[in-house]
């Protein structure tokens, strides 16, 4: 085994195919001397006996010196093969092209994406054999950190040093530029370690090298101002430290920004100006309905939405998960609107059908949302009880409505009665390159049908790192935006944070998937389509497609989600 491994031979084979290994002429001249030397043992056992039959052997060996050198021609008889045999080895893998660029699609493109995604250039993704955009934009960043010609064309040079064992991790650092710089400056304001919107530049300057040095001190990393491994993985992780106001804190700064929260319905308690638990949670429900990170921060950005016109107030909705789900849970059980076993603090179809029935009954209207007119009729004294059924006359009826609450609040079984959990997609068929497209169409209806339509309505838009919709995404963007679409109250995650949400029900074997959940593998994250298939924002294949769950999706699985 050489140096590099594996990657040795494809860098091998990709150099033979640009000229740059001895072949053509060179490998039919050593095949004509062996031909020679195979030939030779013959000959001179021919000489051999002719000696034996006449002068003797001292004569033969004279002659044998003398004679002219002779080369062995194959005979080809007249009723034999066209053409014998001539110990030649065909290649039987397509030649790797000289250059690879935009449009190229051969096997060493998957080679070339597995190798970047290991090495923080691109999102985790099951490698195509298509070289688009994405990868493009990734190998430019490869080429800008390794002080290669950044043209984003993968020559002999650049691959060599991608496959090398040795390549570094992705760094980001000073005199950088490029839409990477960009995601990670709006982080970092998010954060506040920007102080102001202007510096999101995408160019890595003496401020973002001050940012990050801050970033690193404050978060116990090595004070480099580089941003690598151990940077990037913690900018988005829950235990980031930031740069703001925070829990304990007393100011009054917390206390305009509790009095606006307590306007908006997300506090509940009175402002005092304490940053206190009471006060992370209204901010992480105000985030999650403001399509912010939701950290439970007071950064500036949080606070240039809060005090806007645009703040959305509070409203439990489908798809939210809290110890304020249950009560209002509770109340409705108490009025008669949900089974006790429907209490779950998951709210999901039956929570929501719950809450339209108690809305309409109530005079109230009936959008299936919890806001402050619903919440006060709810723990008033004087709501409606749901209206007396007529009674059941015939057996047909008495069947009835025993199912309609089946939906639950966990996500057990939602409207998978429609299809959903026969065309499960655990088991799907190794895809090959990348993943083939599917026609599985999924049939059912409800919650799930709504999701997967939404979904399918974004087939072809572009992958673009960072981007949450509604016209490119990547692939936890895209989950996220399709969730809040069919009206589930989703907050944006990363896919390591999907990885520990604990929205709905938590699916731990492959096999047991089903149309609608979010299946989460190592770095990836997409939503289950029936027929083994899913639908995702795919780095690799540069736009969100709808693709088989192959054995890749397998090995990298780590868990599902049921929100329905």
């Amino acid at each position: 085994m050489t140096k590099f491994g594996k990657s040795a031979a494809v860098i091998a084979a990709f150099m033979i195919a640009a000229g740059l290994s001895a072949c053509g002429q060179g490998g039919t001249t050593s095949g004509s001397a062996a031909g020679t030397e195979a030939a030779a043992p013959e000959n001179a056992g021919s000489g051999a006996q002719a000696a034996d039959a006449g002068t003797g052997s001292e004569n033969a060996e004279e002659s044998a010196a003398a004679a002219p050198e002779t080369h062995a021609v194959l005979g080809i008889a007249p009723g034999g093969a066209q053409f014998p045999d001539m110990n030649i080895v065909v290649p039987t893998t397509e030649p790797a092209p000289e250059y690879i660029r935009i449009g190229t699609k051969s096997w060493i493109v998957k080679d070339l994406q597995s190798r970047l995604m290991e090495l923080g250039f691109m999102d985790n993704d099951e490698p195509t054999d298509y070289y688009g955009e994405v990868t493009e934009a990734a190998v430019k960043i490869y080429q800008r950190q390794n002080k290669l010609n950044q043209d984003g064309i993968v020559g002999a040079e650049t691959l060599k040093a991608i496959l090398d064992e040795e390549a570094h991790y992705y760094t980001a650092q000073q005199g950088d530029s490029g839409t990477d710089i960009t995601e990670l400056q709006q982080r970092l304001y998010q954060l506040g370690y920007l102080a102001e919107e202007s510096d999101i530049t995408g160019n890595f300057g003496d401020k973002t090298l001050e940012a990050v040095m801050k970033f690193q001190q404050m978060n116990a990393l090595e004070q480099d101002g580089k941003v690598g491994r151990k940077s990037m993985n913690l900018i988005y992780a829950e235990d980031v430290k930031p740069n703001m106001v925070a829990y304990g804190e007393k100011s009054e700064v917390v206390l305009k920004a509790q009095e606006r929260l307590y306007q908006l319905g997300y506090l509940t308690s009175k402002p005092d100006g304490t940053f206190g638990l009471g006060t992370s949670m209204a901010i992480k429900e105000f985030q999650a309905r403001n399509d912010l990170v939701v950290d439970g921060y007071l950064g500036p950005g949080t606070r240039v939405i809060l005090n806007s016109g645009d703040a959305k107030p509070f409203g439990l909705r489908l798809g939210d998960q809290s110890e304020t789900v249950t009560q209002v849970q509770k109340l409705l059980n108490k009025w008669g609107y949900l089974p006790s076993g429907n209490i779950t603090g998951y709210y999901g179809d039956a929570t929501q059908q719950a809450v339209k029935d108690f809305q309409k009954r109530n005079d109230l209207d009936d959008d299936g949302s919890v806001g402050a007119l619903t919440m006060a009729k709810l723990t008033g004294t004087d709501a409606k009880r749901p209206a007396p059924k007529p009674q059941r006359t015939t057996a047909a009826s008495s069947s009835g409505n025993s199912g309609s609450s089946s939906s639950g609040n966990s996500g057990s079984s939602g409207s998978s009665s429609s299809g959903s959990s026969s065309s499960g997609n655990g088991g799907g068929t190794d895809a090959g390159s990348g993943g083939s497209s599917s026609n599985y169409v999924y049939t059912g209806g409800g919650s799930v049908g709504t999701l997967l339509g939404i979904a399918s309505s974004k087939l072809g838009s572009p992958y673009v790192w960072g981007a949450k919709g509604p016209n490119s995404f990547d692939c936890s963007g895209f989950v996220y935006w399709c969730l809040n679409q069919a009206g589930v109250s989703q907050s944006y995650m990363t896919s390591g944070g999907w990885a520990s949400s604990g929205r709905g029900r938590r699916v731990n074997s492959f096999g047991d998937l089903q149309a609608g959940d979010i299946i989460v593998v190592s770095g990836h994250v997409g939503i289950c389509a029936g027929g083994g298939t899913v639908i995702d924002a795919s780095s690799s294949n540069g736009r969100v497609v709808h693709r088989s769950l192959g054995s890749w999706w397998q090995r990298h699985f780590i868990c599902g989600w049921r929100i329905f």
